[in-house]
């Protein structure tokens, strides 16, 4: 972090804070030893699994607390599909986390850096349904812990599937290529290449790409305290 002398190294902060604790306010620090090496090698599945059970709660509890049926939780848990991000904010939600430690635990560090070159893309589902419900996402800071922001890349494949999700928080979308369609409640607008759309998603809200080209968006969540 900060120098300590002219030229001397001091090695990244340790807080004294427990992950395991899932304080809202204070989640993805003290990234350092063997625990950390253990969860950053945990898929998102076996993350939201391992919380769940520490929080002493059934699938069919945690399918109460977010309206997630119980095979979806299910499918999710063993890795099968990967939760939608409003899913993700609602499990963290739930499970008293933040959404990005699911994605990734990051580390307690002034500023990270992702390449072009390597990013990760996550599909929500395995590779023959993804044509059929069309979504990926890549996480633009996967290792900046205790983020109050989630940005993405968010890539759209043409769907007739219309999934209408329900979160707290916000989120602004920035088209980068192809068209969309965004529907916040009634309001429905048809947004191009440079256009930008802000909106509270704890309102019914639908994205999806229109036409028949692959469209990009960049988003930008910010999901509020747990």
């Amino acid at each position: 972090m900060k120098k300590e002398g002219a030229k001397r190294k001091v090695s990244a902060r340790t807080s004294p804070s427990n992950r395991k604790m899932a304080k809202h306010h204070d989640l993805l620090t003290d990234l350092t030893g063997m625990e950390h090496a253990d969860e950053a090698k945990e898929s998102l599945g076996d993350r939201i699994r391992r919380v769940r059970q520490e929080r002493g709660l059934t699938i069919k509890d945690l399918s109460s607390r977010t309206g997630i049926d119980k095979a979806d939780l299910e499918r999710i848990e063993s890795g099968e599909t990967i939760p939608a991000l409003g899913q993700l904010v609602r499990l963290g939600r739930a499970l008293d986390m933040k959404m990005g430690y699911f994605i990734s635990p990051g580390v307690d560090q002034l500023m990270t850096v992702v390449r072009k070159g390597s990013r990760q893309p996550i599909s929500r589902y395995g590779e023959a349904k993804s044509i059929e419900h069309g979504y990926f996402y890549e996480c633009l800071a996967p290792e900046k812990a205790d983020r109050f922001m989630e940005p993405f890349i968010v890539t759209l494949v043409p769907t007739a599937t219309e999934e209408f999700s329900t979160h707290a928080g916000q989120e602004f979308l920035y088209v980068l290529e192809g068209e969309i369609k965004v529907q916040v409640g009634d309001s429905v607008e048809f947004l191009k290449p440079g256009d930008a759309v802000y909106y509270d998603s704890d309102q019914p809200h639908l994205v999806r790409c229109v036409g028949t080209a692959v469209t990009k968006v960049l988003a930008v969540l910010c999901t509020g305290s747990n």
